[in-house]
């Protein structure tokens, strides 16, 4: 069981997890800590039986640096599927240049292929629109969990995808458990493009 969440994972469950970079960054920035996802990978593979661990973001192609090429790089090689796509530019009404790399759909397949392999699925996200993912999965007979956090100004988590939930994870409650240790960002912790629905 996780402290302080009611929380339980079977130790025969088969578990998935989908992590929704810029939404999962965004809630650990709103409780002011780095994610380690080594430890984040390690805490949920001692729960259940973790068959994969997704990880979603969109990167710029173009440029020849990205600082959220180490962290993609580093998740590719230490156990996590990552899923990208190229950030698109796009210029607003307002003639302001903005970027967009929404990964909804891609995670949302992925979690629908995966809910015929897996008894628990674990979405890092409080996107609204994943309600009816949720209960799609849930209709498939699949126990659902959320990851996000109600103690940020605003809550990172819509109240409709978190009633949905079969648990709601209170990321704050996980931090003592994967929070990233020491020294200054560096970065592989940098921030994620601000992304757009």
């Amino acid at each position: 069981m996780f402290t302080g969440a009611h929380y339980v994972v079977l130790p025969q469950e088969k578990l998935a997890l989908f992590i929704d970079g810029a939404n999962l960054y965004g809630a650990a920035k709103g409780l002011q800590f780095d994610i380690d996802y080594k430890r984040l990978l390690e805490l949920f593979a001692r729960k259940g039986i973790l068959v994969r661990a997704f990880y979603y973001t969109a990167v710029a192609e173009d440029q020849e640096f990205s600082p959220l090429r180490p962290l993609v790089d580093w998740l590719d090689y230490n156990g996590f599927a990552v899923v990208t796509k190229p950030l698109k530019e796009f210029t607003d009404a307002q003639g302001r240049r903005r970027v967009k790399g929404n990964m909804d759909i891609e995670l949302a397949i992925d979690v629908m292929e995966m809910a015929e392999q897996v008894d628990h699925i674990v979405i890092f996200s409080g996107d609204g629109d994943f309600r009816r993912l949720v209960e799609a999965a849930q209709r498939k007979g699949r126990r659902v969990s959320v990851v996000s956090t109600i103690r940020t100004q605003p809550p990172m988590v819509a109240d409709e995808l978190r009633r949905q939930a079969d648990n709601f994870i209170e990321l704050e409650d996980l931090k003592s458990q994967i929070v990233r240790e020491g020294g200054p960002r560096t970065a592989a912790a940098s921030p994620h493009y601000a992304q757009s629905a």
